[in-house]
Formats: C-alpha cells, sequence, structure tokens
C-alpha cells in the first residue's frame, strides 16, 4: 500500500472518533512513520509520546504538542488483507488516542483495543 492510501486510513480513523470525544484532543500531533524507534520493539504498531491529560495540572502557552505516532511499516506486516489493514489502523489510532485521556494498556485490553 502507497503511503499516501496509508495516511488517507489513520485519516480516516481520526474522523471515527466521537465528536463528543475528539473535542477533548487538544494539541496532539498524530504522524505517520515507516518503522518504530530503535529502542522501541520492531512490532510497535503505535505510540503516545505525552502527559495524559489525567496526569496535567494546567497547561502552558508554550508547551509543545503531544504526538501520537502510527508505524506503518509494522502494521503491514501484521495484516494480510486491505480489510484487515483498515481493521488494525483503526484499533491503533484509539488505542493511542487512549493513551492522551490516560487510560491503561490493561482497561484497553478490557475494551477490546489492545
Amino acid at each position: 500500500m502507497d503511503p499516501d492510501r496509508f495516511d488517507a486510513l489513520v485519516d480516516q480513523a481520526l474522523d471515527g472518533i466521537p465528536d463528543e470525544i475528539a473535542a477533548f484532543v487538544e494539541n496532539v500531533a498524530v504522524l505517520v512513520e515507516q518503522e518504530p524507534p530503535e529502542d522501541e520493539p520492531d512490532d510497535l504498531l503505535g505510540l503516545y509520546d505525552g502527559v495524559a491529560l489525567t496526569e496535567r495540572w494546567g497547561s502552558s502557552p508554550m508547551e509543545l504538542p503531544d504526538r501520537i505516532l502510527i508505524f506503518r511499516g509494522p502494521l503491514l506486516d501484521l495484516c494480510d488483507s486491505a480489510e484487515e489493514l483498515v481493521e488494525e489502523v483503526r484499533i491503533t489510532v484509539v488505542h493511542e488516542v487512549a493513551h492522551h485521556f490516560g487510560i491503561d494498556d490493561d482497561r484497553l485490553h478490557e475494551l477490546g483495543y489492545a
């Protein structure tokens, strides 16, 4: 799958987040990278890099955005079909957005997103 089509899948997953939840996602950059950083597992699908809303004491006007990184290579390696890729991208995006809200991996697993 070409990078532009993959990026469109990420955009589609973001658009699928309900408006009442998306309204609270502020100052977050969503980026697609080919592979995870060298210090992370090769099969990592996504990564939230920031401070969860539940751990913040306020915001600074000069605060850098949190980042959600989606890793194209591991997602493509994991999936055998375009349909499976669409679903895995959606799950990965929701999973990382949930971390922004302070939802941990245990709770995400209970909800079916881990």
